[in-house]
């Protein structure tokens, strides 16, 4: 009888101590899931994967200007730009004149958007267009030298000048046939072709020259180029 009771003690305690031990691991490991998995949930609300990020429109863009848009809120239907910020008149300025005799019928607006009757849309325009009878001589509006003439579907038969002091004159809706190429030297008020309608982008205006100067590469309204002093 003694034997049978000194038997099972040892047995249960024994299997106690196993139990025991068994439960002890078990807790260790749900703690280490737990621990882990709290971890790992953190991590991914802090840091969410890249594809997830939703990055806002304006991000990291260049500033260009959009060339067409809808017509802004509270803009006038007038083909008239208002006034743009020029480029600094260079020291010594250049004696300079009228490209062609007739009437500006669309300024310089390159701070805003002003209506195009041909596209009808709007954008930035960055020359003024001055109408003329077809055929009307258009002249160069500054000594220069010829930099390069072309012809394309958008603004027609083009011929750029250069001229000293880091001015660019540009003429662009010519008719076809020049009368100046590559490499020419021009004197102001010299010939350099004719008032054509060739830009398909603007024939709603009619016969016209679309004048255009840049400073140093930089847009500048044409007008602040036609009046500098001598």
């Amino acid at each position: 009888m003694s034997n049978n009771k000194h038997t099972g003690r040892g047995v249960f305690g024994k299997g106690y101590y196993i139990a025991l031990i068994l439960c002890a691991a078990a807790i260790g490991i749900s703690g280490y899931l737990y621990y882990r998995n709290a971890n790992e949930t953190e991590a991914s609300l802090q840091e969410p994967d890249a594809d997830q990020v939703e990055v806002p429109a304006n991000a990291d863009q260049n500033e260009d200007v959009p060339a067409v848009a809808t017509q802004p809120q509270g803009t006038e239907t007038a083909t008239q730009g208002t006034d743009a910020t020029t480029a600094p008149t260079a020291a010594g300025s250049i004696k300079t004149g009228m490209p062609v005799e007739g009437t500006t019928v669309a300024g310089y607006a390159m701070d805003c958007l002003s209506y195009n009757e041909t596209t009808r849309d709007w954008r930035v325009h960055n020359g003024v267009d001055i109408a003329a009878e077809e055929g009307t001589p258009v002249l160069a509006a500054a000594d220069g030298v010829v930099y390069t003439t072309y012809s394309d579907d958008a603004m027609g038969t083009t011929v750029v000048i250069r001229h000293d002091g880091g001015y660019t004159t540009k003429y662009s809706s010519l008719a076809e046939e020049l009368s100046v190429k590559t490499g020419d030297t021009v004197e102001l008020g010299q010939a350099i072709g004719c008032v054509g309608s060739t830009a398909l982008i603007e024939n709603a205006i009619g016969p016209h020259v679309h004048f255009t100067v840049t400073y140093r590469d930089a847009e500048m309204d044409p007008m602040e180029f036609l009046n500098m002093d001598a």
